[in-house]
């Protein structure tokens, strides 16, 4: 495990895992990174939270839009923003203002990025990127 460069840009970092120790997909995740041999840095985005900016360059690796990162059965979710009208800006800054909205375990490497549900996608990732 090596401890990345934060002044770089997001996709030239290197190997990172935004990962949650108490998510059984997540450590699934940390695993499989693990065995690769593969240096990467782990990032406990519940105690480093990405800012918008990062967070937003994050959604744009993975090709989807905001709303498809958030885990809805949240209650804090369900409590504040089910069913309300949201721009993508206001999803962003939800999850910024509370990290554990953020779906897990998200994998980046070289301007990709795979969220590790299920955890095969990061083999798939791993083997994209060599």
């Amino acid at each position: 495990m090596t401890k990345i460069n934060k002044l770089l840009p997001l996709g030239e970092r290197g190997l990172q895992i935004y990962h949650n120790p108490r998510c059984r997909k997540s450590r699934e995740g940390l695993a499989i990174l693990e065995n690769s041999g593969r240096e990467f840095e782990i990032i406990k985005y519940l105690e480093e939270v990405p800012s918008e900016k990062e967070l937003t360059e994050i959604i744009t690796m993975l090709g989807i839009s905001p709303i498809q990162l958030v885990r809805k059965t949240e209650k804090i979710w369900k409590a504040e923003y089910k069913g309300k009208e949201l721009s993508d800006s206001d999803i962003i800054t939800a999850m910024v203002q509370n990290p554990k909205l953020i779906e897990r375990p998200i994998v980046i490497n070289k301007n990709k990025a795979v969220i590790g549900r299920p955890p095969e996608n990061i083999l798939e990732l791993l083997l994209m990127t060599k």
